[in-house]
């Protein structure tokens, strides 16, 4: 069974780092790119950073400067560094696969950061 394992989320203090590693299980086909979204309590889930298989990297402008993506397409992997983390950045953070048959996330590891 195809999935998107998560590691490396936790609880951190202001100013902290974390870093968040993506890991494909089974084979994906036609992945086109990978990516981190997030969720904050009681909100949405919006885009954290994206990477392509031309290794181009988009951000949320909250997190530019902070935050750097990388990752390996073709072995679909995708690793988030977090740096100087805010509270805002309290979230659970979802790893996020699009291919041409579709997109899969990953179940989601929870991101807290305190004052």
């Amino acid at each position: 069974q195809k999935r998107l394992v998560e590691s490396g989320g936790g609880s951190v203090q202001a100013g902290g780092s974390l870093r968040l590693s993506c890991v494909a299980s089974g084979t994906f086909f036609m992945v086109t790119a990978m990516g981190w979204y997030r969720q904050p309590p009681g909100q949405q889930r919006e885009l954290v950073a994206t990477i392509n298989s031309g290794r181009t990297t988009n951000y949320a402008d909250s997190v530019k400067g902070r935050f750097t993506i990388s990752g390996d397409i073709g072995k679909t992997t995708v690793n988030l560094q977090m740096n100087s983390l805010k509270p805002e950045d309290t979230a659970v953070y979802y790893c996020n696969l699009q291919s041409r048959l579709g997109n899969s996330w990953g179940q989601g590891t929870q991101v807290t950061v305190s004052s």
